[in-house]
Order: structure tokens, then sequence, then C-alpha cells
């Protein structure tokens, strides 16, 4: 069985694990030992960077 690559860079995981407070659990434990609602608010805060970028670029 293959594994699936990421799709958000390690970069953006961490720059979002520090805005959403748990960037010091990722950095110790590793990202097994994050929430899924920690994972969850990732993934919706990474869907809500996206539109945004999309939207300023749409009204260029």
């Amino acid at each position: 069985m293959s594994r699936r690559r990421g799709i958000m860079s390690e970069e953006l995981k961490y720059e979002l694990a520090k805005e959403l407070g748990f960037y010091d659990t990722v950095k110790s434990e590793g990202w097994g030992a994050i929430t899924t609602r920690d994972a969850g608010n990732m993934v919706k805060r990474a869907i809500q960077i996206a539109e945004e970028a999309l939207a300023r670029q749409s009204m260029k």
C-alpha cells in the first residue's frame, strides 16, 4: 500500500500549528499527538487561507 503525499507544505503546517496553539505538542510529541479537532481546525484554516488568496487573485 502506498503512502499518500501531503498537499500542505511542512512549513505551512507548522505555521498553522503555531497560529492555532498546538505547536508545542507537535514539536515535543509529533503530528500523531494532536487531536482530531486540532487537525480539523488546521485543515479549515488552510482552506480559508486558500479561499482568501483566490479572492484576492480574482480581484486583480
